[in-house]
Parts: C-alpha cells; sequence; structure tokens
C-alpha cells in the first residue's frame, strides 16, 4: 500500500476504536476538547506520515533508533517548559544512549535497504514526536487520557487523509494481509500502545518516561532481524546494548528516589 494511504486506514480504524471506548465509557468528545487539543493530532499526523516513510525507504534499525533520539531534545524541552530537572550522573547516561543510537546507525548504514532520504524522514519525525510528547504533557494535566487520545486520532486522520488525497495518492482498501497489519498497528500501538503513554504524562516526568521507550528500537532492530532478514552488526548490536543498559539504569536510579522526591498529584479528571 502506499504510505499515507496505509497510515490513513490506521489512523480512520483508531478514531473508530477510541469513539467506541467513548461511547462504552459513557464519555462524550466535546468542542472545547477538540479545540484545545487538536495542535496534539496535527504533530501525530506529521510524525506518523514521517515515521512510515521513513520505515518504508530506509532499515527498520536506522527508523527506530534515529527516532530514539527524541528522549535528549524532551529533555531539554521538558527542563525548560515544566521545571523538570534530572542530576549530571543521569545526564552522563543519557549520553551514553545517544552514543548507543550512533552505534547502531552505524552499523546499519551499509544494508543494501538503507537511504538517506530514509534517514532525513526519521530525524524529521524526531522534531515532530518531541513536539507532540511536549503537547501530550500539558495538554494532559487537564483532559483526561481517553479524550485526548481519541481528539488525536480524529485530527491526525484528518489531516492525514487531506494530505493524501491532495497529493493524488490513491486511498483504494487495504487487499489480503495488508488487513492484518493495518488493525495490528490500530489495536497494539495505536490502542494500547499511544493510549498507556498518555496516560503516564500525569505520572512520570516528561525526560524519564520518553527514554523508557528508548527500548523500542532495539526490540525493532532485533524484530526487523528475526521477521524482515535484516542484518544485525557487531555495531548494531553493541549500540543496542548500550541502549538498553542506560536506560535501565536511569529507570531504577529514578525509582529508587521516587517514593521521596515525588510529590502527590492532583486527581486525574474522570479518572484518566
Amino acid at each position: 500500500m502506499p504510505t499515507m494511504a496505509f497510515a490513513s486506514y490506521r489512523l480512520w480504524f483508531g478514531v473508530l476504536v477510541y469513539a467506541l471506548a467513548l461511547l462504552a465509557t459513557g464519555r462524550r468528545l466535546r468542542w472545547p476538547t477538540i479545540r484545545s487539543c487538536a495542535l496534539g493530532g496535527v504533530f501525530f499526523a506529521a510524525d506518523l506520515s514521517l515515521s512510515f516513510g521513513a520505515f518504508k525507504l530506509t532499515t527498520v534499525a536506522n527508523a527506530t533508533i534515529i527516532g530514539a533520539l527524541a528522549p535528549i531534545f524532551i529533555a531539554l524541552g521538558a527542563a525548560r517548559w515544566f521545571g523538570e530537572r534530572f542530576e549530571r550522573r543521569d545526564a552522563g547516561f543519557v549520553l551514553a544512549s545517544f552514543l548507543g543510537v550512533a552505534l547502531v546507525a552505524a552499523g546499519s548504514s551499509g544494508s543494501a535497504s538503507w537511504s538517506p532520504l530514509g534517514d532525513l524522514f526519521a530525524a524529521l519525525g524526531v522534531l515532530t514526536w518531541t513536539s507532540y510528547w511536549l503537547f501530550s504533557k500539558r495538554a494532559r494535566l487537564t483532559t483526561p487520557t481517553l479524550e485526548y487520545m481519541a481528539t488525536v486520532m480524529l485530527v491526525a486522520a484528518v489531516c492525514v487523509t487531506s494530505v493524501t488525497a491532495a497529493a493524488g495518492v490513491s486511498l483504494s482498501p487495504p487487499r489480503g494481509m495488508d488487513w492484518v497489519w493495518v488493525w495490528l498497528l490500530v489495536l497494539i500501538p495505536g490502542a494500547t500502545g499511544h493510549l498507556l503513554v498518555a496516560w503516564s504524562h500525569r505520572h512520570v516526568e516528561a525526560w524519564i518516561a520518553s527514554l523508557v521507550t528508548q527500548g523500542q528500537p532495539v526490540v525493532g532492530s532485533v524484530a526487523a532481524w528475526i521477521v524482515l532478514g535484516e542484518s544485525l552488526t557487531l555495531l548494531t548490536i553493541i549500540g543496542g546494548l548500550v541502549v538498553l543498559a542506560a536506560t535501565a539504569v536511569i529507570a531504577v536510579r529514578e525509582g529508587r528516589r521516587q517514593p521521596d522526591a515525588a510529590e502527590p498529584l492532583a486527581p486525574d479528571p474522570a479518572g484518566g
């Protein structure tokens, strides 16, 4: 399927899933919520389009690992806008994670499926994902999880489908196994993964939560090796281990000091 068509169907099916969830829980998506959270959907649409393009053009390892640089920018933004702070030792582990990312990217740059344009898409995706993450952190201070993600999916679906149609890309329905892949993306990362991430914004500092997602590129690289036959070089393996180790250390350190340092949160509106 064309990349943008695939993204359009994935988003509209996501809208359907969240609409059913709102209906089942007796909630409504009101205009003030849509208006205040719409920008999150625009950022999400841009990130999804760039990510899908990156995955199609370059290696899975490159696309996911370059995207893993986002926590560095998120940490800088969170320090400025939310007053979050991290210790000097934490900054060292963030740097180690960055170096691990660089090793993985270097290890896969010689692959036959590598593309500099795909890497550029992935790099631009870092900026859109950072914007989406920080905006979501702010929006979740007042908006319940389900309502926020329903708005994000709706606005993103309108944006991506409009751009796809304007570009003259075919919006023909999926065929055969494409239906399976679309629905897997809708239900696992879409309806489950993104919902949990949005929920976590009220309970975990932005830079820590984003760093925890550093495990995704490593899992993605291994999965691409198993499912798609993409090669895993020694540099890729070493870099992946560095990313996981640095992330694990920070997560454990934060978990140990959180009981003493954390301040009680205000109740989440509508239980979200």
